[in-house]
């Protein structure tokens, strides 16, 4: 690593002018070709892909996005009154003329008579776009809102729901990033106290996004790869990004004030925190990359944009980090303490009463009752993730002040809560009319089911032997009582169907998908965390030879994942503080958000392990007294790591202003996690879990030894010298941390 950085430092006008390129020149390629997202949600072998692989075969889908525009008239008056319908068909011709609009059906035309509720108080009109939500252009979108809106009067309300509709709805682009950042920026402001020293964090991480977010964009064109990738990239590429080079940046900035020169510094601090980010943004895209083994096209593209995003802000930290060192010089540090450097020379770190110094003292003092504080913290946090329900959020989990919400409530009263999720019985009938029978016989028991509020059969194509009859439920789509519906209808009324005939039906559908989308997530969920849990491990093993302390570390991982999700559970599932937070209505956890932020979560958590600990190790191989390694790896990182926790939580959580329910719920899940690993784990209950166990920490059986490969996270040893000698350069330094014992 020293040589790379001597490198970086000789040839920063040409790295800096390489990185301004990928830069630029991805944004514009980006921009000439578009993006190419698609949500290829489909696991095979379940009932309900093969009822929608069915559908597709016999009913090619339609180009467009299909929204709703809902009205409804006050009580004792009629959706069909001769003013209401000529103030709605006006709307709804002029919606129809508009750029990107196909077709409009209304419930006053004759295909449309089913489109108003029994009481005639609630009707909608379906409005067709020729193009998919993402693909049309914002202004249309807001052109069909503002005319539908129009018609609103008093005794009537006018509200419009769908994906499009969602869509326009949502913050303007980039408005949770730059929330982040500065937030980011304040914090390294009050850390660093220098301008230069704030905003070189903030440039790595623009600069690694901002590349990733648009090769991800050229990418999309090649691979499938969800709409909700950019986000998630976004996400863990500024958390990343910015930790990343601030633990760098805060290494630069120890060496400059211990009296090395900038190029002296630089090198060092590449050499020694530069390993380590290396080594923990390796074990960050090794537990992304592990969301292959669950074959689910659609977390793939997500598993790619986070791992892109995640290798870019490695490579910015290692190269274009020296570079900008390089045109620095010592303004990296604050004019006052260059000020302090050339009255008084080198200074101390920290001193000998310093509240990093005291806490580590602290907690090697008191180790046991420190660490049954913790574990009782992470105990009542973590007890809510045991009512963990997966499923899906739609519309009606919306904040009631949004159109959306509305018009999924309006719906859900005028024509029962299943109508915004029915479900799909797609029925093959290769044996003609005795197959028509048992379908028709069939449709009879289910209409006649606990649960199913009305059952209608679709119109079929001419010549076709598929049939889809749709099954509205009497419960809304996230209900649990809709769940047993789907189950029953699978597992008792659909085999008796099919006694004695050639008929084949399977139950889709929008719910239907997400409950066996939930299943198979369920089912495959424990070996994935086995696989991310056994190679984070296994990397620890190797870079600090010691079997306590990747086991300790996979113990942590877990507690914090578990209490991450007991707070998600609290909030978004039971409701506490949903209102207070403006979050809208509870439910259930999104399927794949599990699979989401595992990755991440045992990513990020290795990341502080991997630099507390390696602090650690580097005293433990110098002095082998485990008491001072832990105290003084704590004292030393203890600051860096808060700073960095601070930031990852201010960027997580600005993700809440996203408008994505799935992006809100990985955001406040992120940093509730990230504020628990960092304050209570990292600081408290590592530690002392380690000044408990003792030299044990550092144990490895020799045969194990023998055969492990060799990975350094810490530096050389002439280097880890330098750095620690009490005789060398900065030795007040190594003082001040560990004191007299």
């Amino acid at each position: 690593m020293a040589a790379w950085a001597r490198w970086c430092l000789r040839h920063r006008l040409m790295v800096l002018l390489l990185w301004l390129g990928a830069l630029l020149g991805t944004a514009g390629a980006a921009g000439v070709q578009g993006s190419a997202y698609s949500n290829v949600f489909s696991f095979p072998g379940t009932e309900s892909s093969r009822a929608l692989e069915r559908m597709e075969a016999a009913f090619p889908q339609r180009a467009g996005d299909t929204d709703t525009v809902v009205w409804q008239v006050d009580e004792g008056r009629s959706v069909r009154d001769p003013a209401v319908r000529r103030r709605m068909e006006a709307a709804l011709a002029d919606i129809a003329e508009l750029p990107d609009v196909g077709t409009v059906v209304s419930p006053y035309q004759p295909e449309g008579a089913a489109q108003t509720s029994r009481d005639r108080r609630i009707a909608y009109a379906e409005v067709t776009f020729t193009k998919q939500a993402f693909e049309l252009d914002g202004d249309d979108i807001r052109r069909v809102i503002d005319r539908a809106e129009a018609a609103r009067a008093e005794g009537l309300r006018v509200e419009l729901g769908g994906q499009a509709i969602e869509q326009a709805q949502e913050p303007p682009a980039g408005l949770s990033e730059a929330v982040g950042l500065g937030a980011a920026a304040v914090v390294l402001f009050l850390a660093f106290g220098s301008l230069f020293a704030m905003l070189l964090p903030l440039v790595n991480a623009v600069f690694a996004v901002g590349t990733g977010l648009s090769g991800l964009v050229l990418l999309s064109h090649a691979v499938d790869m969800p709409d909700v990738a950019p986000l998630m990239g976004s996400l863990i590429g500024l958390g990343v990004g910015i930790d990343y080079a601030l633990f760098i940046v805060g290494r630069h900035r120890k060496g400059l004030r211990a009296g090395l020169t900038p190029q002296e510094s630089a090198v060092r601090a590449l050499d020694t925190s530069g390993r380590a980010v290396m080594f923990a943004g390796g074990t960050v895209c090794i537990a992304l990359l592990a969301m292959f083994s669950l074959r689910l096209g659609f977390l793939d593209g997500v598993a790619i944009a986070a791992t892109v995003t995640t290798l870019l802000s490695v490579l910015a930290a290692i190269t274009l980090l020296p570079a900008m060192f390089g045109f620095l010089g010592p303004k990296v540090l604050s004019r006052r303490e260059r000020r302090a450097l050339a009255e008084r020379g080198p200074l101390q770190e920290e001193a000998p009463g310093g509240t990093a110094v005291r806490w580590a003292r602290f907690v090697e003092r008191r180790p046991a009752a420190l660490a049954a504080v913790a574990v009782a913290v992470m105990a009542v946090l973590a007890f809510p993730a045991a009512s963990l329900r997966l499923g899906t959020n739609d519309q009606g989990n919306q904040p009631e002040s949004q159109t959306t919400r509305q018009a999924y409530d309006l719906l859900a009263e005028g024509f029962g809560p299943g109508f915004n999720g029915p479900l799909l019985m797609v029925a093959e009938l290769p044996g003609g009319e005795r197959d028509q029978r048992a379908l028709t016989r069939l449709v009879t028991r289910v209409g006649a089911t606990e649960g199913v509020a009305r059952v209608a059969p679709l119109p079929a194509p001419p010549r076709s032997t598929t049939r889809v009859i749709q099954v509205v439920p009497t419960t809304s789509p996230q209900a649990e009582r809709t769940d047993r519906l789907i189950d029953t209808l699978r597992d008792d009324l659909v085999p008796r169907a099919e006694r004695g005939t050639t008929m084949e039906v399977d139950i889709g559908g929008a719910t239907a998908i997400q409950k066996d989308f939930a299943a198979v997530i369920g089912d495959r969920l424990p070996p994935f965390i086995a696989l991310i849990v056994g190679l984070g491990a296994l990397l620890l093993l190797v870079a600090f030879r010691s079997v306590v302390v990747p086991l300790t570390a996979a113990v942590m991982n877990l507690v914090a994942a578990a209490a991450s999700f007991g707070v998600l559970v609290a909030i978004f599932q039971w409701g506490w503080g949903m209102d207070l937070l403006g979050l809208g209505k509870e439910g259930p956890i999104i399927s794949f958000l599990p699979v989401i932020m595992l990755p991440l979560l045992f990513g990020l958590s290795m990341d502080y392990q991997v630099f507390l600990v390696s602090r650690m190790h580097e005293k433990w191989v110098h002095t082998r007294d485990n008491g001072r390694a832990v105290r003084a790896g704590l004292a030393d990182t203890g600051r860096v790591i808060n700073c960095a926790a601070l930031i990852m939580i201010c960027v997580f959580a600005s993700f809440v202003l996203s408008g994505d329910r799935g992006g809100v719920m990985a955001g406040i899940g992120l940093a509730g996690a990230v504020a628990l690993d960092a304050f209570v784990l990292r600081m408290v209950l590592v530690p002392a879990l380690m000044h408990l166990i003792g030299p044990a920490n550092w144990w490895l059986p020799p045969w194990l030894d023998r055969r492990l490969p060799h990975l350094a996270v810490d530096p050389p040893d002439e280097a880890r010298r330098a750095d620690d000698d009490p005789g060398a350069r900065g030795a007040g330094e190594e003082r001040a941390l560990v004191g007299d014992g």
